[in-house]
């Protein structure tokens, strides 16, 4: 790890080095793990020295474009249904719980590694500030964090966890190249990989990626997660409100020219017929301005203070028209012009208000708030929410990136696993996010039931037909592991059980105790 940057290593190998030993031939064409980092090509016969604040720049836009149609109130109330759906207080105010039943470790690695993920989600205070953590990186599509140490006893693990602003800071891969010739072919191949984060401390980042404007730091001090969509034609990380620009542009085009309509048309105005006779063209506009100020001057007396106030009515031309009217035509006339016809159809509006939830993959019926919230049975739930649920747990898959980054390095810095233990728990941990319990119980409650229904009907084949092990793997559901606890379950019970019945059972030899005697009938 180069040594001019700021922050820390936990001592493993770089991911240059990484790849360096990886490749057993040489490599020409640089890698792209799609993360959104800002790669730079250097050295060797097309070496350039790139200027990518345009690229961050339009980064740094998309962001302020997200925060901006956040406030929209249609895409604000998508994403409080997409949040509220995605983080669920538990009893115990933990909104997600690191599940270890899949991993290979002891019983008490398990215990430590529950207590760093403990005092992870402390740091984080994510009992309180989840939705707003989840807020923002839904929002920006992408959360960083600088993770704090004491760098004198970097056994005592992180410190703190500081949030940092996303256009602040960017994740730079250096790619250094190097001439290689055989013949007549000339092409420049990678001889190393450097990887750092690039933060200045205003909104414009640095023209270059030595950071002569901004400070570059190991990858080792920050937690990046991202949304992981990515712009293959820029290799640019967008969010997940990149979609949604359009139809709240056009959404906003489209009230902005219903409401200017409504204004200018729903009016109902009143055209005045001024007959001028044979009045010259000057004469007839004074004698129709006069007309017009003698109508609209209005004089008030106030009985109270004996004031005489003068209230004039200018009156606009959307709504009265003054026309003139010559010599052999009819008098003079005024007569009402209609308002704007079907000003209450919202057809358009309503169209681009469905597009914008489709694009945020949200249920159309949410959108529609007279409709009641229906608690029946499972089966009723329509394919949209199916659909939305699915989409929640990307979306938890995605963020819980965070949590592993943060826990990988907290856990190499305790020492409480191995730089290769890692990979085990990195492969089998599983983080478990609170559900709405009364549809997973109601979905499990008839699932069993229709498993019960069918295994009353086939319980008569079983020994002739089927197996109970057939029955049990294919009809009832149950793993390998399920089987093994429930046998030795059922053992327990049973020797349970015999030990009761033999410890009220009388000694050998002993007789039981006599029966007592039936009470004699009460004499008449």
């Amino acid at each position: 790890m180069a040594i001019d940057l700021f922050g820390f290593s936990i001592g493993k190998k770089s991911k240059e080095e990484e790849i360096q030993t990886s490749l057993k031939q040489e490599a020409f064409v640089s890698p792209d793990e799609y993360d959104g980092a800002q790669t730079i090509n250097s050295g060797g016969f097309m070496g350039t020295y790139v200027d990518f604040s345009g690229g961050i720049q339009n980064e740094n836009q998309f962001i302020h474009t997200y925060r901006n149609i956040a406030l929209y109130p249609e895409v604000d109330m998508a994403i409080e249904d997409i949040i509220n759906d995605s983080i669920i207080m538990g009893q115990d105010r933990k909104p997600v719980k690191l599940n270890l039943a899949n991993t290979g470790f002891s019983d008490n690695i398990k215990t430590k590694i529950h207590k760093e993920f403990d005092n992870i989600l402390k740091m984080f205070d994510f009992s309180n500030k989840a939705y707003e953590i989840f807020r923002r990186w839904y929002i920006d599509g992408r959360c960083y964090f600088q993770i704090i140490i004491d760098t004198e006893n970097p056994r005592a693990g992180i410190k703190e966890l500081r949030p940092i602003d996303p256009v602040k800071i960017k994740k730079v891969r250096k790619v250094n190249k190097k001439p290689y010739t055989k013949g007549p072919t000339s092409v420049p191949i990678i001889s190393s990989i450097e990887e750092f984060y690039l933060y200045t401390d205003s909104d414009k980042q640095s023209n270059t990626y030595t950071g002569a404007g901004g400070l570059k730091i190991i990858p080792d001090s920050i937690a990046y997660a991202h949304s992981g969509i990515v712009d293959y034609t820029t290799k640019q990380v967008v969010g997940y409100l990149q979609k949604a620009i359009r139809p709240v542009n056009m959404l906003r085009q489209i009230e902005d020219a219903v409401v200017i309509y409504r204004i200018s048309r729903a009016p109902e105005r009143r055209i005045f017929y001024i007959d001028v006779g044979n009045l010259p063209k000057q004469k007839a506009e004074q004698y129709l301005k006069e007309l017009m100020n003698r109508y609209r001057n209005k004089l008030v007396y106030n009985q109270s203070t004996g004031e005489v106030r003068d209230d004039r009515n200018h009156l606009h031309m959307l709504e009265d028209y003054w026309l003139p009217r010559r010599e052999g035509g009819r008098g003079t006339e005024i007569s009402t012009l209609s308002g704007g016809q079907n000003l209450g159809q919202m057809e358009d509006v309503e169209y681009l208000q469905r597009k914008l939830y489709r694009a945020l993959n949200v249920p159309l019926s949410r959108l529609e708030t007279q409709n009641g919230f229906n608690m029946g049975r499972s089966a009723e739930i329509t394919r949209d929410e199916v659909k939305f649920y699915k989409f929640i747990q990307r979306l938890r898959n995605r963020f819980a990136t965070l949590f592993n980054d943060v826990l990988r390095k907290q856990l190499l810095l305790k020492g409480v696993i191995a730089e290769t233990d890692w990979d085990d728990l990195n492969q089998n941990v599983v983080y478990d996010f609170n559900e709405d319990s009364y549809f997973n119980e109601l979905r499990d409650t008839e699932i069993l039931k229709e498993r019960l229904q069918l295994l009353g009907q086939i319980d008569p084949l079983v020994g002739k037909y089927y197996s109970t092990e057939y029955v049990r793997k294919h009809i009832l559901q149950q793993s390998e592991e399920e089987i093994t606890l429930i046998d030795s379950q059922n053992t327990a019970d049973r020797q349970k059980a015999e030990m009761e019945t033999a410890a009220a059972a009388p000694p050998p030899g002993m007789l039981p105790p006599p029966e007592a005697p039936a009470p004699a009938p009460p004499q008449a």
